[in-house]
């Protein structure tokens, strides 16, 4: 029987690695995986032309399609990218800003407004440090390259929220530097920090502060999710769990060879010391797939969603996804 052929467009992440060698591979699919480390091109290619028929997607693009009944894809509760962001809050400070609370009325450049990393940072600077959100001043923009992040399809907010677009023909960088905007979040950092000395991270020990955020709330931001194209599932159902089922062999042979240290795999020269880290405050595998594991950080993305005002409900996360076995 001819196995099914198709598309797969995906960062080549260290838990992705055993399935673009076809060490492990999916039952009854053979996917020609297109390795696209950069994010932003995978999801604009996706929302203008779904090129792919499984792929990569930005949570917060595929939840806001989703519940405006626009989405041309399903998803499954595979999560390759994840990151605490409170290391990505950059702030100058002549501004004044030493604390969240010193954010409101100022002018805060973001790459886009409606990009994950941005939900997560808002969500928390609102919930955990009670910035007021609509004191603060948006200016959207590339964080390192003058002109914008990407050409993105970005669904209309459901409720306006004033943001400037970047005409300067600077950086959002050279604009932090200069002191024409305040602070910057996003999913990198700009080039003058630690260059600059009024240019730094409003958590200088984010480490310790985002351990201590996961150990109360449970969340480990997720980033992206993997979608399938809501045709593809129609007719193959079998192909979502199938992949759930290959995503995670593959992630936990990336996991296992992580954890062996007779060769460090990785350049992190004290990489023994992090994996007890994340023994410790993980329990061993802090990638998790599934929806149960992820449940907490899940209904704070759609109650972040919500809030910010990307979509006109909180969605239930259970519908956010198709069945797959083993998958809740």
């Amino acid at each position: 029987m001819s196995r099914l052929q198709l598309s797969f467009a995906c960062g080549l992440y260290d838990r992705m690695l055993p399935i673009y060698t076809g060490d492990v591979r999916p039952n009854g699919i053979d996917l020609n995986f297109i390795p696209i480390d950069a994010p932003r091109e995978i999801f604009d290619r996706l929302a203008a032309r779904q090129e792919f028929d499984v792929a990569e997607m930005s949570c917060s693009e595929f939840v806001a399609r989703t519940a405006a009944g626009q989405c041309d894809y399903v998803a499954i509760p595979v999560f390759p990218s994840r990151q605490f962001r409170h290391g990505l809050v950059a702030v100058n400070t002549k501004s004044g800003i030493d604390k969240p609370k010193d954010l409101e009325g100022k002018r805060i450049g973001v790459p886009l407004y409606t990009m994950t990393a941005a939900i997560y940072i808002k969500g928390f600077l609102q919930h955990d440090y009670g910035v007021d959100l609509s004191k603060l001043q948006w200016v959207q923009g590339a964080i390192n390259l003058v002109g914008g992040h990407g050409t993105p399809t970005i669904m209309p907010l459901v409720k306006p929220v004033p943001i400037e677009q970047n005409t300067s023909g600077k950086t959002l960088g050279d604009l932090l530097e200069a002191g024409e905007i305040d602070a910057i979040i996003g999913t990198t950092l700009p080039a003058s920090l630690r260059k600059v000395p009024h240019v730094r991270r409003l958590f200088p020990d984010f480490h310790a502060v985002e351990a201590d955020y996961y150990r109360r709330t449970g969340i480990f931001p997720v980033m992206h999710l993997i979608a399938i194209k809501k045709s593809v599932h129609e007719r193959f159902p079998f192909v979502a769990t199938s992949l759930y089922k290959a995503f995670n062999e593959a992630k936990n042979v990336s996991l296992a060879k992580m954890k062996n240290l007779a060769a460090l795999r990785y350049m992190l020269p004290w990489m023994a010391e992090q994996l007890d880290e994340i023994e410790d405050v993980f329990g061993g595998d802090p990638w998790p797939y599934g929806i149960e594991p992820n449940r907490k950080t899940l209904e704070a993305l759609v109650t972040y969603l919500h809030d910010q005002h990307l979509v006109d409900r909180v969605m239930d996360v259970d519908d956010l996804f198709v069945q797959v076995e083993g998958g809740h």
